[in-house]
């Protein structure tokens, strides 16, 4: 989707559209005068092609995950594998200037997962303990972000 809509998945608002947010919001603040220049940090924080490729990948899980029927506990950790590995991979690219998920988009990253298996009919909680782990343990096995 363009940074001109809101990207949906399921009833979320994708993390991208967040931080798309924050840098309209920086501009207008450097447009008006009220924010200086050198303070300015959000278009290097989030430049189009890391949220793009971000909102490329958790589209791409939310199909995953849309698709199944009645999945196996294992069908679910493939999906959520195989999105990891490509934000992972985001993370990494060089293409975005050396931006990358800090903290809080991490945070917000693996909330995102969480709430699309929910809306999706997905008992995280339940598949967690069912793997020995917290709901907010499920991306671990794979993450480097």
């Amino acid at each position: 989707m363009s940074a001109l809509g809101p990207t949906i998945l399921g009833m979320a608002i994708s993390p991208p559209e967040n931080w798309r947010a924050l840098v309209a919001q920086e501009a207008r603040e450097l447009a008006a005068g009220t924010l200086a220049p050198e303070c300015a940090a959000m278009a290097e924080l989030f430049p189009e092609s890391l949220l793009k490729a971000t909102d490329d990948a958790l589209q791409a899980f939310e199909e995953d995950i849309r698709a199944l029927r009645e999945p196996s506990d294992e069908e679910v950790l493939g999906a959520v594998e195989r999105v990891v590995l490509d934000l992972n991979a985001i993370n990494e690219d060089d293409e975005h200037g050396g931006a990358g998920f800090c903290t809080d988009e991490r945070e917000q990253l693996c909330e995102c997962i969480d709430q699309t298996l929910s809306e999706h009919g997905i008992d995280v909680a339940a598949l967690a303990a069912r793997r020995g782990i917290d709901r907010a343990e499920i991306t671990d096995s794979w993450r480097d972000w």
